[in-house]
């Protein structure tokens, strides 16, 4: 669990970066219907939960720095006996400040009457535009109320910037706390890749797959998936997001799971591909051993100072390699590479930032410039080969063969730490963890 203090130094940080004359704003995510007046279990904003900790919807956080009354403004829902039968209880404005830290705290519908006051003498507005309409409504009739003012001496603020660079910049560096749920998450996904594996057999459905780690996730108290679960089996490990999750495993299926716990509001991202029978065919294990040796040598490019395309450089020049000593692909590597002819069977990327999301903030490229790894920052190593009966040239005994392995991977002060290494992934250990 991530601690007061650590929610207080986050938004310390930021309002060192705007300036005293500015004004953060940030809203809550909003419950999402899902069938009739049935919700999706609720989810809180990252953003919003990163700087506040705050885990109710209808709730609007502002960061007013030098503001006498106090810097941290929660607007959120009071307690309704009525409601809280029905849905639990609630926070209310004396929860927010004694559990949440906030300077003040008022009633979520007071936030459009007390705005305006808010937004006198604040130069910049830095908030989120285009999410919420009815939020950006609000502020829009805020700040015409304060232009109608302005023969009373009263000035509008003169700019709105997007907040979400700054904050995301955060939240690229994980701390000692985050990483500790993060290590949580990636041990919990763990246990449920090797319990699936240990499951599996043909003749199974790919859900009844999924169903083996939801019960691993549930009970060790990870409620949510960081994303919806990929059970793929046969031609299935060739359709890189394929969720439907229902068809029947057969004897000489390779079966691809790419699934991750959410603990703690932070993600985790793994993938393992093995074969249904528990023995690989001569055919998958020597595209496995390519897909692997491409991700050991992209892990040991991970370090700091590396540039964020290196991975991906070493990736595909393992795989070009490995398909070129198969016959899948003709010609000179450097060609084939400048080429990019590995496109048919490896078209995604490296990896990506991993924290309170799966795919997490921050920027590839700064200043026109790819990034530099630096320690703190958690990423996936994740390449793959996906030799589809679609791909013209292809003898029929390579169909249907998808490789995926994916590990998450802490960038420290020496190199890194591939946080998910206790899962097998040397073909000669899967097959054992199989018998």
């Amino acid at each position: 669990m991530i601690k007061s203090t650590e929610f207080q130094k986050r938004r310390k940080q930021l309002l060192q970066q705007i300036g005293n004359t500015s004004l953060v704003i940030l809203s809550s995510a909003p419950m999402r219907p899902r069938t009739g007046d049935a919700f999706y279990d609720y989810r809180q904003n990252s953003d919003f939960y990163y700087l506040t900790g705050f885990h109710e919807p209808e709730a609007i956080a502002i960061l007013a720095p030098k503001r006498k009354e106090g810097e941290f403004i929660l607007f959120n829902r009071p307690r309704n006996r009525d409601e809280e039968i029905w849905d639990g209880a609630r926070a209310g404005q004396e929860g927010a400040c004694q559990d949440y830290d906030a300077d003040q705290s008022f009633p979520i519908a007071e936030f459009e009457k007390m705005l305006p006051d808010l937004l006198e003498g604040r130069e910049h507005i830095h908030c989120t535009l285009g999410v919420n309409k009815e939020f950006d409504e609000t502020l829009f009739k805020a700040i015409n109320k304060i232009r109608g003012k302005i023969r009373s001496g009263l000035q509008p603020p003169i700019a709105f910037i997007d907040i979400t660079p700054s904050i995301h910049e955060l939240r690229l560096f994980k701390s000692p706390g985050e990483m500790a749920l993060m290590r949580k998450a990636i041990d919990i996904s763990v246990a449920a890749h090797g319990r699936a594996m240990q499951t599996c057999k043909p003749g199974l459905y790919e859900y009844q797959l999924e169903a083996e780690m939801m019960h691993e996730f549930f009970r060790e108290g990870a409620r949510q998936t960081a994303y919806t679960s990929i059970v793929g089996s046969g031609a299935n490990t060739c359709v890189l997001h394929y969720i439907a999750n229902k068809k029947r495993i057969e004897d000489n299926d390779l079966v691809l799971i790419d699934a991750g716990a959410e603990y703690e509001n932070y993600a985790s991202d793994i993938t393992r591909t093995f074969p249904a029978s528990g023995k690989f065919s001569a055919e998958q294990r020597a595209i496995y051993e390519i897909v692997l040796a491409a991700q050991l040598a992209a892990i040991k490019v991970a370090k700091p100072g590396a540039p964020w395309p290196a991975m991906q450089n070493a990736i595909i020049k393992e795989l070009t390699e490995g398909l070129l000593e198969l016959g899948l692909l003709k010609g000179k590597r450097d060609d084939l590479i400048e080429k990019q002819a590995y496109l048919p069977f490896y078209m995604h990327k490296s990896g990506h930032w991993l924290g309170l999301d799966v795919h997490d903030v921050g920027r590839y490229r700064t200043n026109g410039k790819w990034r530099t790894l630096q320690p703190n920052m958690v990423l996936t190593v994740e390449p793959g080969i996906y030799i589809s009966k679609d791909i013209p040239g292809v003898p029929s005994r390579w169909h249907n063969i998808g490789i995926r392995i994916e590990d998450d991977v802490l960038i420290t002060e020496k190199g890194c730490d591939v946080l998910s290494k206790n899962l097998v992934k040397e073909i000669d250990d899967i097959e054992a963890l199989m018998r």
